[in-house]
Order: structure tokens, then C-alpha cells, then sequence
């Protein structure tokens, strides 16, 4: 299950609530605010501006200077692959690289799914890990990743039935 909420005017109220007394916190806002749906939604342009005392376009300014922000949902599936030191030294590096040759997919943001670099999901002994749609995978391989990749639901994985 994903970890991410559809847009929501309230909830995006109380998270610009939460830290608009921030110094600075145009960016924290913003990055929260992409944190809890996914993206930046149009809609939430004018609440960010109305409570920092911003202009719109000071706000579209800042969405559209750093790339991190996007402004429409990713359909993609996404995999946050751990490529922390437990999860090296037990061969993440090598998932990278099989994601990039044999389906296309980068954590550059190319490929069918989304795959990003996070740095310790917490499961060092179980590497390597990964969150796939915000669950958690852990014993990864090549085959599992691939399956993962094309589409295969997360319980099928975990439980073996992949193939």
C-alpha cells in the first residue's frame, strides 16, 4: 500500500499550517507537501503564497527552479532501493545496474517505474531492502526486482509467487 494520499485541500492546509512559522520555509513546505501527495498540486500554489505572504509567481518560481518538484502525479510504480553501506555490501549496486540494462530503468528518473536512492530503510540485515508503493521488500534479487519492475504485486513477491 502506498504511503501517499490523494490531493486534499484540508490536509494540505494543515501541513502549510504546520510549518509556515519556519525560517525559510517556502521549501520545507513544499517538499512536505510533495512528501504527503506525490506532487506540487496547482491548487496548492496559492495556499503556499496566501501564508507566507508570497506572490503566486514567487511560489511557481521557486516549483519551477528545482527539478525535485513535480507537478502532476507519477503513474509509475515506485522503488526506493537502499544503497546504504548494509545494503552495498550485500549487492545493491548490482540491482541498479540489472534495473538499468534490462529494463531501461535509472534512478535518474528514466524507465517504467520510478526507481530513487534512499540511504537506510532499517532493514540492514535483511538486505537489500527497498520500499515498493510504500511496502517494504527485503532480500531483494534480481528476479525480484524484475518482477517488481513489470508489474507483479508485492504480496506475490514476498510470498514466492513471482514466475
Amino acid at each position: 500500500m502506498s504511503d501517499i494520499a490523494p490531493w486534499n485541500h484540508t490536509v494540505a492546509q494543515a501541513v502549510i499550517d504546520a510549518l509556515k512559522d519556519r525560517e525559510g520555509a517556502a521549501l520545507p513546505i513544499l517538499h512536505a507537501l510533495q512528501e504527503c501527495f506525490g506532487y506540487i498540486d496547482e491548487a496548492a500554489v496559492p495556499l503556499v503564497a496566501e501564508a507566507l505572504n508570497l506572490s503566486r509567481a514567487e511560489v511557481h518560481g521557486v516549483l519551477s527552479f528545482y527539478h525535485d518538484f513535480r507537478r502532476t502525479p507519477d503513474p509509475r510504480r515506485r522503488i526506493q532501493l537502499c544503497r546504504a553501506e548494509a545494503c552495498q555490501s550485500l549487492g545493491c549496486e548490482t540491482l541498479v545496474q540489472h534495473a538499468a540494462v534490462h529494463h531501461g530503468v535509472t534512478p535518474q528518473g528514466r524507465g517504467s517505474v520510478r526507481l530513487e536512492t534512499v540511504y537506510c530503510l532499517g532493514l540492514c540485515a535483511q538486505g537489500p531492502a527497498a520500499l515498493v508503493d510504500g511496502a517494504p521488500v527485503a532480500r531483494l534479487d534480481a528476479g525480484r526486482l524484475s518482477a517488481l519492475i513489470n508489474g507483479a504485486p508485492v504480496e506475490a513477491v514476498l510470498a514466492g509467487e513471482e514466475a
